[in-house]
């Protein structure tokens, strides 16, 4: 089960809506969802909500460290809290998937995701839970900093909500643990 759902992003106003802040967008939603606001708690150095789903509290973080020092704030609130690196899950962009995709996974390298790197550096395991939302690649990997980094167009800004939306639906499943049903109903949109 989860009891801590990690959202990926950069903390400011220019980052908001970009590509590399969708990890912080699901957050967003599912705080207005739970009805539950987020407070900056510098022992984490990160934003921090708590919610019931499903009777069962879960923490919702925000690092506000940057993307590539997110693994302290992880690391703090799971020993602070006593959560199990098994029940964390990650959200966090993605250039491998399409937008409009999604897909959990259970463990695995970084991939060049600076945030994932950091935070497998100070967790010193690749083995939690991630909530990989499809952002799509701009085609050359020289032009990707920029490319996550700036705000989606009309269409994908569209897809990336409807996305965001069907994985709100499958966050009580998520919590519980039904990993397998929810990847049967993400993975096939």
């Amino acid at each position: 089960m989860i009891s801590l759902i990690v959202g990926l992003g950069n903390p400011g106003d220019e980052y908001k809506k970009t590509r590399h802040n969708a990890g912080f967008l699901l957050l967003d939603e599912l705080a207005h969802k739970y009805n539950v606001s987020f407070s900056y708690e510098s022992k984490f150095k990160a934003e921090l909500a708590k919610c019931l789903i499903e009777g069962r509290v879960v923490r919702l973080i925000k690092p506000q460290a940057y993307m590539n020092k997110s693994g302290f704030s992880v690391r703090a609130c799971a020993s602070y809290f006593e959560i199990p690196i098994d029940q964390i899950l990650v959200v966090h962009d993605e250039l491998d998937i399409a937008p409009g995709l999604v897909r959990l996974k259970f463990g695995g390298g970084h991939g060049g995701h600076n945030g994932l790197r950091d935070i497998i550096a100070n967790m010193s395991t690749k083995d939690f839970y991630r909530l990989r939302i499809g952002i799509g690649h701009p085609g050359d990997r020289n032009k990707v900093v920029n490319y996550v980094l700036k705000a989606p167009g009309k269409v994908e800004s569209q897809l990336l909500e409807e996305v965001i939306g069907d994985i709100i639906n499958e966050v009580p499943a998520i919590c519980r643990g039904e990993y397998q049903s929810v990847m049967q109903h993400l993975h096939g949109k």
